[in-house]
């Protein structure tokens, strides 16, 4: 029998996220992100939810989240799922904490703006190469659009 651990994630970072360097010299990133989800109930009432996620990424996937990504940023995480403990030293109880081991990352909010639409400032700069986690969003032109009327089915 095959198993299968993998997680695909579209949300909002939550906060900034924080880098650092272990001792072996290895980067690491944690960051949280908030998934949204609107259905009806049995009333006919919209009702909504919000879920919050903590995401590690490492290595140099780690130094581009930290470079190029900021609170309110809309960002794709694909990793896996992973759960850690250890003993609290104030309550001796073992803790857990699972969280998404981060694989890869698309950037899905265009270059220096918030979901909002607010300049976060810093970060991404036009003259700096994209790397490779970061997607290439560029608004089509509006002559270009595509109407309803210009698909074959």
């Amino acid at each position: 029998m095959y198993s299968l651990n993998k997680v695909q994630l579209i949300g909002n970072l939550t906060r900034d996220p924080e880098v650092k360097q272990i001792p072996s010299g290895q980067m690491v990133c944690t960051l949280g992100i908030a998934t949204n989800r609107s259905w009806k109930d049995q009333s006919g009432n919209k009702q909504d939810a919000t879920e919050f996620h903590n995401i590690v990424c490492w290595g140099k996937l780690a130094e581009i989240a930290g470079q190029y990504i900021k609170k309110g940023t809309k960002v794709y995480f694909e990793g896996r799922l992973q759960t850690r403990s250890w003993d609290d030293k104030e309550t001796g109880k073992k803790q857990y904490k699972t969280e998404i081991v981060a694989e890869n990352m698309i950037i899905l909010t265009p270059k220096g703006m918030t979901e909002s639409g607010q300049n976060f400032g810093g970060g991404i700069q036009e003259s700096s190469p994209a790397p490779a986690a970061e997607s290439s969003f560029t608004p089509a032109p509006a002559e270009d659009k595509i109407s309803v009327e210009d698909l074959p089915f």
